[in-house]
């Protein structure tokens, strides 16, 4: 009896492990069906709805080309246009940029020598409705009205693809704009080359708030070309090359055999070959491209599961994960080569090297995160980081295409290599991460000569002084963490004692803190603590006093 009741309670053990074995088969499966692309991409969100990976060295995403602040990231939820599908986009930002390499599907031949000034005056803009397209992670898909095209769109690492489905015997044809841009963006210098009928190749070099970003590229497409036209500003060229400001073709292929056309596309910041190596090899396994990018963000999703029978929960913390491993992005090549911004080419040897760090943003709570659910890409955004300071010998503040924008205060590149190497996360030079982390905050740029002068910054002498003072206080003290962690007591001592630079700016009597006048005693007056003002004539970045005169969190308790 005793080994029959045995035998029951192992078998309802066994059932019960293979029925959890299946729910946890069926949960891991479903994280990215949790996840809402769109959110964001209406307000003021400013983020995309296309095709990457986690952290992925292409964006393949709509752009609807307009520009303007709501359209930083190339889209916007409110519009019903769309200009065409560009390979590089920014998530959450408040400026605009990229947009690179724009693919159009259309079925009809387009004149190219048309002088466009606006959105309006595009002759291969379509029109499209959100009750024909979805996204998901790793996926978009939309149904363009005027040519009769559904597209979709998926991602590896280096690589875009592109799936046209056109409607039955019509003309079947790819427009690729070079001079495309929106927002701050502007091309200098483009070129397109039709290098064999299935492939193609070019580079486009911009100004915008990444001042000196070049972009090369090769795509290559399922069908042969049949015939194509190139354009340069306003004029045809004859041949196989166009090099210009404003590079353009059409490609058409043969609409015979096939609706569908499929194309690949990669990009380099360094060189054309770069990209045909960045190019997956193979074929045009659309669906077996999209599965993988699916399982990808599956598991980058499942590091952290959540408990709520709420679903619409789930979803906001789903995407909110999703969004956090957008960027930054990956910026060295295959063979490990990327551009810095003095248009060095560099090799980053074991490691991946990236891009878009917006640092001021996330330092608070991307970057932590990142150490817990990515700790491998945190050591390798140091490593890319000092490969920055090797060029610059100052840590970045907020790198774009190898480009320093230089925006928004503070140097918080040094937060996120304390946080770091407080948890035990290895793959970068300690010794060499604090020599830059020092050097950075001794050097008199972006108001630390005055910081350093008079032990805060005086609010007649730079705007947003309140929020300087305290941000480079809070990195003083990072800077004071790594030095006694590496036992260097005299630099311990030293940005230790700076770190208390918050002081100078808490008035006793409001209770906020305050910007003070380079005469040590003088507040600026008249005083409203919810007063707010975008960054001139203010003492605080992009808030009030309300908002700021916490961000002491070095000292809470002193601060209490």
């Amino acid at each position: 009896m005793k080994n029959g009741t045995l035998f029951i309670l192992l078998v309802v053990l066994f059932s019960g492990c293979k029925e959890s074995t299946t729910e946890n088969k069926q949960h891991k499966a479903s994280f990215v069906k949790l996840v809402n692309p769109f959110i964001g991409t209406g307000g003021h969100g400013h983020t995309y709805p296309g095709a990457t990976v986690p952290f992925g060295m292409v964006q393949v995403s709509p752009d609807n080309g307009i520009s303007s602040w709501d359209w930083c990231s190339g889209y916007h939820y409110s519009d019903s246009i769309i200009a065409g599908f560009s390979h590089l986009h920014l998530s959450g930002t408040g400026i605009g940029d990229l947009a690179d390499i724009l693919f159009m599907p259309t079925n009809k031949a387009i004149d190219l020598t048309f002088n466009t000034t606006s959105r309006d005056s595009l002759p291969y803009k379509s029109s499209y409705s959100h009750t024909n397209e979805k996204s998901s992670p790793g996926y978009y898909q939309v149904f363009l009205e005027d040519p009769k095209v559904n597209v979709e769109l998926t991602s590896s690492l280096r690589t875009a693809y592109h799936k046209y489905t056109f409607t039955e015997k019509s003309e079947q044809s790819v427009v690729i704009d070079l001079g495309f841009a929106i927002n701050w963006d502007k091309a200098l210098k483009s070129s397109i080359t039709i290098e064999d009928d299935h492939t193609i190749s070019g580079y486009r070099f911009s100004t915008g708030w990444a001042k000196n970003q070049k972009v090369f590229f090769v795509a290559t497409f399922s069908k042969p070309i049949s015939k194509y036209t190139l354009v340069e500003n306003q004029n045809s060229i004859d041949g196989q090359s166009v090099d210009g400001e404003k590079a353009k073709a059409q490609l058409f292929f043969n609409a015979e055999d096939s609706n569908e056309l499929l194309a690949k596309v990669a990009v380099s910041s360094v060189s054309i070959a770069n990209a045909k190596e960045n190019l997956d090899s193979g074929d045009f396994n659309f669906e077996k491209v999209r599965e993988d990018a699916e399982s990808t963000w599956n598991t980058a999703l499942s590091k952290i599961t959540i408990e709520t029978p709420v679903d619409s929960l789930k979803t906001i913390f789903y995407t909110a994960l999703y969004h956090a491993q957008l960027a930054p992005v990956t910026f060295s090549d295959k063979n490990g080569q990327f551009r810095k911004g003095n248009d060095s080419i560099v090799t980053a040897t074991n490691y991946t090297a990236y891009s878009t760090l917006s640092l001021w943003d996330t330092f608070r709570a991307e970057n932590p995160l990142l150490t817990l659910i990515a700790p491998d890409k945190t050591s390798d955004i140091i490593n890319s980081m000092l490969a920055y300071y090797g060029t610059k010998n100052i840590l970045p503040v907020w790198t774009l295409y190898a480009n320093e924008t230089n925006c928004m205060t503070g140097y918080h590149s040094i937060p996120v290599i304390v946080d770091a190497y407080q948890k035990g996360i290895k793959g970068f030079d300690a010794e060499k991460a604090y020599e830059a982390m020092k050097a950075t905050m001794m050097q008199d740029e972006r108001g630390l000569n005055l910081y350093k002068k008079y032990g805060y910054v005086p609010y007649n002498l730079l705007d947003e002084s309140v929020t300087i003072t305290l941000e480079y206080a809070f990195d003083d003290w990072c800077v004071a963490q790594m030095a006694k962690a590496l036992g260097k007591e005299d630099d311990y001592k030293y940005f230790l004692n700076r770190s208390k630079a918050y002081q100078y700016v808490f008035d006793p009597e409001t209770g906020f803190m305050r910007g003070k006048s380079d005469d040590g005693v003088s507040w600026n007056e008249p005083f409203d603590p919810k007063h707010s003002n975008h960054r001139e004539h203010t003492d605080y970045t992009e808030g009030n006093a309300w908002q700021h005169s916490w961000f002491v969190p070095q000292d809470v308790e002193n601060l209490v």
